[in-house]
Protein backbone atom coordinates (compact mmCIF):
# COMPACT_ATOMS: atom_id res chain seq x y z
CA UNK A 1 0.00 0.00 0.00
CA UNK A 2 1.12 3.55 -0.51
CA UNK A 3 2.85 5.24 2.40
CA UNK A 4 1.99 8.68 1.13
CA UNK A 5 -1.60 8.65 -0.08
CA UNK A 6 -4.00 10.03 2.46
CA UNK A 7 -6.47 7.75 4.19
CA UNK A 8 -10.20 7.39 4.11
CA UNK A 9 -11.03 9.12 7.31
CA UNK A 10 -8.62 11.55 8.89
CA UNK A 11 -9.18 11.59 12.62
CA UNK A 12 -7.35 14.60 13.86
CA UNK A 13 -4.87 17.23 12.83
CA UNK A 14 -2.93 17.43 9.60
CA UNK A 15 0.48 16.34 8.40
CA UNK A 16 3.31 18.76 7.83
CA UNK A 17 3.90 20.21 4.40
CA UNK A 18 5.35 17.48 2.23
CA UNK A 19 7.72 17.57 -0.71
CA UNK A 20 7.53 20.05 -3.55
CA UNK A 21 4.68 19.97 -6.01
CA UNK A 22 4.94 17.01 -8.38
CA UNK A 23 4.65 18.80 -11.69
CA UNK A 24 4.35 15.65 -13.78
CA UNK A 25 1.43 14.33 -11.77
CA UNK A 26 -0.28 17.72 -11.73
CA UNK A 27 0.21 18.02 -15.48
CA UNK A 28 -1.12 14.53 -16.15
CA UNK A 29 -4.17 15.09 -13.94
CA UNK A 30 -4.82 18.44 -15.57
CA UNK A 31 -4.66 16.92 -19.06
CA UNK A 32 -7.00 14.07 -18.10
CA UNK A 33 -9.41 16.54 -16.53
CA UNK A 34 -9.39 18.78 -19.60
CA UNK A 35 -9.71 15.83 -21.99
CA UNK A 36 -12.69 14.52 -20.03
CA UNK A 37 -14.42 17.88 -20.15
CA UNK A 38 -13.92 18.16 -23.91
CA UNK A 39 -15.04 14.57 -24.54
CA UNK A 40 -18.16 14.77 -22.40
CA UNK A 41 -19.12 18.15 -23.80
CA UNK A 42 -18.93 16.78 -27.34
CA UNK A 43 -20.49 13.32 -26.96
CA UNK A 44 -22.97 13.97 -24.11
CA UNK A 45 -23.55 17.59 -23.03
CA UNK A 46 -22.18 20.45 -20.96
CA UNK A 47 -24.06 19.31 -17.85
CA UNK A 48 -22.31 15.94 -17.91
CA UNK A 49 -18.97 17.71 -18.26
CA UNK A 50 -19.85 19.91 -15.29
CA UNK A 51 -20.66 16.81 -13.22
CA UNK A 52 -17.26 15.37 -14.12
CA UNK A 53 -15.57 18.55 -12.88
CA UNK A 54 -17.76 18.39 -9.77
CA UNK A 55 -16.51 14.85 -9.14
CA UNK A 56 -12.94 16.12 -9.46
CA UNK A 57 -13.68 18.83 -6.90
CA UNK A 58 -15.04 16.17 -4.52
CA UNK A 59 -11.88 14.09 -5.02
CA UNK A 60 -9.65 17.06 -4.24
CA UNK A 61 -11.63 17.89 -1.09
CA UNK A 62 -11.56 14.28 0.10
CA UNK A 63 -7.80 14.08 -0.42
CA UNK A 64 -6.82 17.43 1.06
CA UNK A 65 -9.02 16.96 4.14
CA UNK A 66 -8.29 13.22 4.38
CA UNK A 67 -12.02 13.12 4.98
CA UNK A 68 -13.77 9.83 5.25
CA UNK A 69 -15.30 7.31 7.53
CA UNK A 70 -13.17 4.20 7.90
CA UNK A 71 -10.27 5.28 10.11
CA UNK A 72 -12.43 7.96 11.75
CA UNK A 73 -14.79 5.26 12.98
CA UNK A 74 -11.94 2.85 13.76
CA UNK A 75 -10.08 5.27 16.02
CA UNK A 76 -13.30 6.17 17.82
CA UNK A 77 -14.11 2.49 18.34
CA UNK A 78 -10.60 1.51 19.43
CA UNK A 79 -9.54 4.57 21.38
CA UNK A 80 -12.43 6.98 21.82
CA UNK A 81 -11.04 9.71 19.54
CA UNK A 82 -14.06 11.47 18.06
CA UNK A 83 -12.83 14.32 15.83
CA UNK A 84 -13.70 12.42 12.65
CA UNK A 85 -17.23 11.62 13.82
CA UNK A 86 -17.79 15.22 14.91
CA UNK A 87 -16.72 16.43 11.47
CA UNK A 88 -19.25 14.04 9.94
CA UNK A 89 -21.98 15.56 12.11
CA UNK A 90 -21.02 19.04 10.91
CA UNK A 91 -21.17 17.77 7.34
CA UNK A 92 -24.64 16.29 7.88
CA UNK A 93 -25.91 19.40 9.64
CA UNK A 94 -24.87 21.65 6.76
CA UNK A 95 -26.34 19.15 4.31
CA UNK A 96 -29.81 19.01 5.87
CA UNK A 97 -29.90 22.82 6.14
CA UNK A 98 -29.34 22.94 2.39
CA UNK A 99 -31.30 19.87 1.29
CA UNK A 100 -34.47 19.84 3.35
CA UNK A 101 -35.93 23.14 2.07
CA UNK A 102 -35.24 22.16 -1.56
CA UNK A 103 -36.65 18.66 -1.13
CA UNK A 104 -39.69 20.03 0.69
CA UNK A 105 -40.35 22.36 -2.24
CA UNK A 106 -39.59 19.65 -4.79
CA UNK A 107 -37.64 22.06 -6.97
CA UNK A 108 -34.27 23.78 -6.92
CA UNK A 109 -33.59 26.77 -9.17
CA UNK A 110 -36.71 25.83 -11.09
CA UNK A 111 -35.66 22.22 -11.69
CA UNK A 112 -37.33 19.18 -10.08
CA UNK A 113 -35.24 17.42 -7.44
CA UNK A 114 -35.70 14.27 -5.36
CA UNK A 115 -33.83 12.63 -2.51
CA UNK A 116 -32.40 9.17 -1.92
CA UNK A 117 -35.37 7.62 -0.09
CA UNK A 118 -35.19 3.82 0.24
CA UNK A 119 -37.02 1.05 2.15
CA UNK A 120 -36.02 -0.09 5.62
CA UNK A 121 -35.60 -3.81 5.94
CA UNK A 122 -33.49 -6.90 6.35
CA UNK A 123 -31.44 -6.10 3.26
CA UNK A 124 -30.38 -2.71 4.67
CA UNK A 125 -29.37 -4.17 8.05
CA UNK A 126 -27.40 -7.06 6.55
CA UNK A 127 -25.91 -4.99 3.75
CA UNK A 128 -24.79 -2.10 5.95
CA UNK A 129 -23.33 -4.47 8.56
CA UNK A 130 -21.18 -6.37 6.07
CA UNK A 131 -20.28 -3.08 4.37
CA UNK A 132 -18.97 -1.93 7.76
CA UNK A 133 -16.77 -5.02 8.05
CA UNK A 134 -15.59 -4.44 4.50
CA UNK A 135 -14.62 -0.86 5.33
CA UNK A 136 -12.15 -2.04 7.94
CA UNK A 137 -10.75 -4.98 5.96
CA UNK A 138 -10.74 -3.30 2.56
CA UNK A 139 -9.20 -0.16 4.04
CA UNK A 140 -11.77 2.39 2.97
CA UNK A 141 -15.38 3.19 2.22
CA UNK A 142 -16.71 4.01 -1.25
CA UNK A 143 -15.44 7.59 -1.38
CA UNK A 144 -12.24 6.60 0.44
CA UNK A 145 -11.48 3.83 -2.04
CA UNK A 146 -11.76 6.20 -4.99
CA UNK A 147 -9.76 9.08 -3.59
CA UNK A 148 -6.97 6.90 -2.24
CA UNK A 149 -6.70 5.17 -5.62
CA UNK A 150 -6.30 8.62 -7.16
CA UNK A 151 -3.83 9.52 -4.41
CA UNK A 152 -1.55 6.62 -5.29
CA UNK A 153 -2.53 3.72 -3.00
CA UNK A 154 -1.81 0.47 -4.83
CA UNK A 155 -3.52 -1.66 -2.20
CA UNK A 156 -6.73 0.30 -2.71
CA UNK A 157 -6.64 -0.46 -6.45
CA UNK A 158 -7.06 -4.11 -5.45
CA UNK A 159 -9.88 -3.21 -3.06
CA UNK A 160 -11.61 -1.28 -5.86
CA UNK A 161 -11.43 -4.21 -8.29
CA UNK A 162 -13.15 -6.53 -5.82
CA UNK A 163 -15.52 -3.76 -4.73
CA UNK A 164 -16.74 -3.68 -8.34
CA UNK A 165 -16.98 -7.48 -8.45
CA UNK A 166 -18.95 -7.59 -5.19
CA UNK A 167 -21.29 -4.90 -6.51
CA UNK A 168 -22.11 -7.00 -9.58
CA UNK A 169 -22.76 -10.08 -7.43
CA UNK A 170 -24.97 -7.98 -5.17
CA UNK A 171 -26.91 -6.72 -8.18
CA UNK A 172 -27.49 -10.31 -9.29
CA UNK A 173 -28.83 -11.27 -5.84
CA UNK A 174 -30.70 -8.11 -4.89
CA UNK A 175 -34.13 -9.35 -5.96
CA UNK A 176 -33.95 -12.08 -3.30
CA UNK A 177 -32.95 -9.66 -0.57
CA UNK A 178 -35.63 -7.12 -1.44
CA UNK A 179 -38.22 -9.88 -1.08
CA UNK A 180 -37.34 -10.17 2.62
CA UNK A 181 -39.35 -8.26 5.29
CA UNK A 182 -39.13 -4.50 5.02
CA UNK A 183 -40.93 -1.24 5.60
CA UNK A 184 -41.69 1.18 2.78
CA UNK A 185 -39.47 4.21 2.17
CA UNK A 186 -40.01 6.86 4.84
CA UNK A 187 -39.06 10.53 4.49
CA UNK A 188 -39.00 12.53 7.71
CA UNK A 189 -39.45 15.71 5.67
CA UNK A 190 -42.67 14.40 4.11
CA UNK A 191 -43.84 12.77 7.36
CA UNK A 192 -43.07 15.53 9.87
CA UNK A 193 -42.83 18.67 7.78
CA UNK A 194 -39.81 20.80 7.02
CA UNK A 195 -39.10 22.52 10.35
CA UNK A 196 -39.81 19.59 12.72
CA UNK A 197 -37.66 17.30 10.54
CA UNK A 198 -34.85 19.85 10.39
CA UNK A 199 -34.83 20.52 14.13
CA UNK A 200 -35.00 16.81 14.97
CA UNK A 201 -32.04 15.99 12.73
CA UNK A 202 -29.94 18.87 14.05
CA UNK A 203 -30.66 17.76 17.61
CA UNK A 204 -29.54 14.20 16.83
CA UNK A 205 -26.32 15.42 15.20
CA UNK A 206 -25.58 17.56 18.24
CA UNK A 207 -26.30 14.64 20.57
CA UNK A 208 -23.95 12.31 18.66
CA UNK A 209 -21.20 14.93 18.65
CA UNK A 210 -21.75 15.49 22.36
CA UNK A 211 -21.46 11.78 23.11
CA UNK A 212 -18.12 11.61 21.27
CA UNK A 213 -16.86 14.52 23.39
CA UNK A 214 -17.94 12.81 26.61
CA UNK A 215 -16.31 9.51 25.63
CA UNK A 216 -13.07 11.14 24.51
CA UNK A 217 -12.79 13.16 27.72
CA UNK A 218 -13.63 10.17 29.88
CA UNK A 219 -10.90 8.07 28.26
CA UNK A 220 -8.22 10.70 27.70
CA UNK A 221 -9.07 13.52 30.09
CA UNK A 222 -9.41 16.11 27.30
CA UNK A 223 -10.05 16.49 23.59
CA UNK A 224 -7.04 15.99 21.37
CA UNK A 225 -5.68 19.27 20.03
CA UNK A 226 -5.12 19.27 16.26
CA UNK A 227 -1.58 19.47 15.00
CA UNK A 228 -0.48 22.92 13.87
CA UNK A 229 -0.20 22.91 10.07
CA UNK A 230 2.88 24.13 8.28
CA UNK A 231 0.88 25.80 5.51
CA UNK A 232 -1.27 28.91 5.58
CA UNK A 233 -3.60 30.86 3.33
CA UNK A 234 -3.73 30.10 -0.39
CA UNK A 235 -0.90 27.56 -0.12
CA UNK A 236 -2.91 25.53 2.36
CA UNK A 237 -6.01 25.75 0.20
CA UNK A 238 -4.18 24.46 -2.88
CA UNK A 239 -1.79 21.96 -1.28
CA UNK A 240 -3.54 20.95 1.92
CA UNK A 241 -3.82 19.65 4.50
CA UNK A 242 -7.28 20.97 5.37
CA UNK A 243 -9.02 20.78 8.74
CA UNK A 244 -11.65 18.06 8.83
CA UNK A 245 -14.41 20.60 9.35
CA UNK A 246 -13.41 22.40 6.15
CA UNK A 247 -13.76 19.09 4.35
CA UNK A 248 -17.14 18.34 5.89
CA UNK A 249 -18.60 21.71 4.95
CA UNK A 250 -17.16 21.52 1.42
CA UNK A 251 -18.57 18.03 0.86
CA UNK A 252 -22.02 19.14 2.01
CA UNK A 253 -21.97 22.12 -0.35
CA UNK A 254 -20.72 20.03 -3.28
CA UNK A 255 -23.40 17.41 -2.60
CA UNK A 256 -25.95 20.22 -2.82
CA UNK A 257 -24.44 21.27 -6.15
CA UNK A 258 -24.87 17.65 -7.26
CA UNK A 259 -28.54 17.87 -6.32
CA UNK A 260 -28.86 21.03 -8.42
CA UNK A 261 -27.08 19.61 -11.47
CA UNK A 262 -28.24 15.98 -11.41
CA UNK A 263 -31.63 16.39 -9.74
CA UNK A 264 -30.66 13.93 -7.02
CA UNK A 265 -27.91 13.67 -4.38
CA UNK A 266 -24.39 12.31 -4.68
CA UNK A 267 -23.93 8.55 -4.99
CA UNK A 268 -21.01 6.28 -5.83
CA UNK A 269 -21.64 2.54 -5.85
CA UNK A 270 -24.41 2.20 -8.43
CA UNK A 271 -21.63 2.85 -10.96
CA UNK A 272 -19.62 -0.06 -9.54
CA UNK A 273 -22.60 -2.37 -10.11
CA UNK A 274 -22.82 -1.06 -13.66
CA UNK A 275 -19.11 -1.54 -14.37
CA UNK A 276 -19.09 -5.00 -12.80
CA UNK A 277 -22.17 -6.09 -14.73
CA UNK A 278 -20.72 -4.84 -18.02
CA UNK A 279 -17.55 -6.79 -17.25
CA UNK A 280 -19.64 -9.88 -16.40
CA UNK A 281 -21.32 -9.65 -19.80
CA UNK A 282 -17.91 -9.66 -21.49
CA UNK A 283 -16.99 -13.00 -19.89
CA UNK A 284 -20.22 -14.79 -20.73
CA UNK A 285 -22.76 -13.88 -18.03
CA UNK A 286 -26.16 -12.39 -18.89
CA UNK A 287 -26.73 -9.47 -16.50
CA UNK A 288 -29.59 -8.23 -18.69
CA UNK A 289 -31.61 -11.17 -17.33
CA UNK A 290 -31.13 -10.08 -13.72
CA UNK A 291 -34.16 -8.29 -12.22
CA UNK A 292 -31.84 -5.48 -11.09
CA UNK A 293 -31.45 -4.40 -14.74
CA UNK A 294 -35.06 -5.00 -15.79
CA UNK A 295 -36.41 -1.45 -15.37
CA UNK A 296 -36.22 0.80 -18.43
CA UNK A 297 -33.78 3.27 -16.82
CA UNK A 298 -31.40 0.59 -15.52
CA UNK A 299 -31.61 -1.39 -18.76
CA UNK A 300 -30.69 1.75 -20.69
CA UNK A 301 -27.69 2.27 -18.40
CA UNK A 302 -26.53 -1.33 -18.87
CA UNK A 303 -26.81 -1.09 -22.64
CA UNK A 304 -25.43 2.42 -22.95
CA UNK A 305 -22.08 4.12 -22.49
CA UNK A 306 -20.73 4.77 -19.01
CA UNK A 307 -20.12 8.32 -20.22
CA UNK A 308 -23.88 8.83 -20.11
CA UNK A 309 -24.08 7.62 -16.49
CA UNK A 310 -23.89 10.48 -14.00
CA UNK A 311 -22.48 8.37 -11.18
CA UNK A 312 -19.78 6.82 -13.37
CA UNK A 313 -18.64 10.19 -14.65
CA UNK A 314 -18.48 11.63 -11.13
CA UNK A 315 -16.61 8.58 -9.82
CA UNK A 316 -13.97 8.94 -12.52
CA UNK A 317 -13.78 12.63 -11.66
CA UNK A 318 -13.10 11.80 -7.99
CA UNK A 319 -10.06 9.73 -8.95
CA UNK A 320 -8.74 12.47 -11.24
CA UNK A 321 -9.34 15.18 -8.64
CA UNK A 322 -7.51 13.18 -5.97
CA UNK A 323 -4.63 12.60 -8.38
CA UNK A 324 -4.40 16.33 -8.96
CA UNK A 325 -4.50 17.03 -5.22
CA UNK A 326 -1.81 14.41 -4.54
CA UNK A 327 0.41 16.04 -7.15
CA UNK A 328 -0.12 19.48 -5.65
CA UNK A 329 0.68 18.10 -2.21
CA UNK A 330 3.79 16.34 -3.53
CA UNK A 331 2.69 13.05 -1.97
CA UNK A 332 2.06 10.79 -4.98
CA UNK A 333 4.48 7.86 -4.68
CA UNK A 334 2.89 4.41 -5.03
CA UNK A 335 4.48 1.41 -3.28
CA UNK A 336 4.01 -1.79 -5.25
CA UNK A 337 4.82 -4.51 -2.70
CA UNK A 338 1.79 -5.50 -0.60
CA UNK A 339 2.04 -8.13 2.17
CA UNK A 340 0.07 -11.30 1.49
CA UNK A 341 -2.39 -10.95 4.37
CA UNK A 342 -3.14 -7.40 3.31
CA UNK A 343 -3.86 -8.66 -0.20
CA UNK A 344 -6.36 -11.10 1.32
CA UNK A 345 -7.93 -8.28 3.35
CA UNK A 346 -8.31 -6.14 0.22
CA UNK A 347 -9.99 -9.00 -1.65
CA UNK A 348 -12.38 -9.96 1.15
CA UNK A 349 -13.03 -6.36 2.14
CA UNK A 350 -13.71 -5.27 -1.43
CA UNK A 351 -16.21 -8.08 -1.99
CA UNK A 352 -18.02 -7.23 1.26
CA UNK A 353 -18.09 -3.54 0.38
CA UNK A 354 -19.59 -4.14 -3.03
CA UNK A 355 -22.11 -6.76 -1.96
CA UNK A 356 -23.16 -4.82 1.12
CA UNK A 357 -23.65 -1.57 -0.77
CA UNK A 358 -26.11 -3.19 -3.19
CA UNK A 359 -28.13 -4.80 -0.41
CA UNK A 360 -28.29 -1.57 1.60
CA UNK A 361 -29.33 0.70 -1.29
CA UNK A 362 -26.02 2.50 -1.17
CA UNK A 363 -22.81 3.08 0.71
CA UNK A 364 -21.49 5.65 3.17
CA UNK A 365 -22.27 8.30 0.53
CA UNK A 366 -25.47 7.20 -1.18
CA UNK A 367 -27.16 5.64 1.87
CA UNK A 368 -25.59 7.40 4.88
CA UNK A 369 -24.59 10.90 3.77
CA UNK A 370 -27.09 11.46 0.96
CA UNK A 371 -29.75 9.29 2.61
CA UNK A 372 -29.77 11.32 5.82
CA UNK A 373 -29.44 14.56 3.85
CA UNK A 374 -32.55 13.45 1.94
CA UNK A 375 -34.47 12.81 5.16
CA UNK A 376 -34.61 9.05 4.57
CA UNK A 377 -34.95 6.90 7.68
CA UNK A 378 -33.03 4.17 5.91
CA UNK A 379 -29.93 6.39 6.19
CA UNK A 380 -30.15 6.24 9.98
CA UNK A 381 -30.70 2.47 9.92
CA UNK A 382 -27.64 2.20 7.68
CA UNK A 383 -25.56 4.22 10.15
CA UNK A 384 -26.41 1.98 13.11
CA UNK A 385 -25.86 -1.30 11.24
CA UNK A 386 -22.66 -0.10 9.55
CA UNK A 387 -21.23 1.16 12.83
CA UNK A 388 -21.61 -2.28 14.40
CA UNK A 389 -20.05 -3.77 11.27
CA UNK A 390 -17.11 -1.41 11.78
CA UNK A 391 -16.79 -2.63 15.38
CA UNK A 392 -16.52 -6.22 14.11
CA UNK A 393 -14.16 -5.21 11.32
CA UNK A 394 -11.90 -3.28 13.67
CA UNK A 395 -11.35 -6.37 15.81
CA UNK A 396 -10.73 -8.50 12.70
CA UNK A 397 -8.00 -6.22 11.33
CA UNK A 398 -5.05 -7.73 13.27
CA UNK A 399 -5.80 -11.13 11.72
CA UNK A 400 -4.89 -9.56 8.37
CA UNK A 401 -1.82 -7.70 9.70
CA UNK A 402 -3.69 -4.38 9.60
CA UNK A 403 -3.02 -1.73 12.20
CA UNK A 404 -5.62 -0.51 14.69
CA UNK A 405 -4.62 3.05 15.52
CA UNK A 406 -4.77 4.30 19.10
CA UNK A 407 -3.45 7.79 18.54
CA UNK A 408 -5.03 10.66 16.62
CA UNK A 409 -3.00 10.83 13.45
CA UNK A 410 -3.37 10.54 9.73
CA UNK A 411 -2.58 6.98 8.76
CA UNK A 412 -2.57 4.70 5.78
CA UNK A 413 -5.96 3.36 4.86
Amino acid sequence: MSTVSLPDGGVSGAPRLGPAINGRVVGLAGLVLLAGVLLLSSVIDARQAALYVLGAALGAVLYHAAFGFTSAWRVFIADGRGAGLRAQMVMLAVAVLLFFPALSAGTLFGQPVSGNISPLGVSVVVGAFIFGIGMQLGGGCASGTLYTVGGGSTRMVLTLVFFIAGSAIGAAHLHWWTAQPSLPPISVVASLGLWPALLLNLAIFAAIAGLTVLRERRIHGALVAPETPATRGLQRLLRGPWPLVWGGVALAVLNFVTLALAGRPWGITSAFALWGSKAAALVGFDPASWPYWSKPATAAALNGSILADVTSVMDIGIVVGALLAAGLAGRFAPVWRIPGRQVAAAVVGGLLLGYGARLAYGCNIGAYFSGIASGSLHGWLWLVAAFFGNVAGTYLRPIFALEVERTPRLTGC
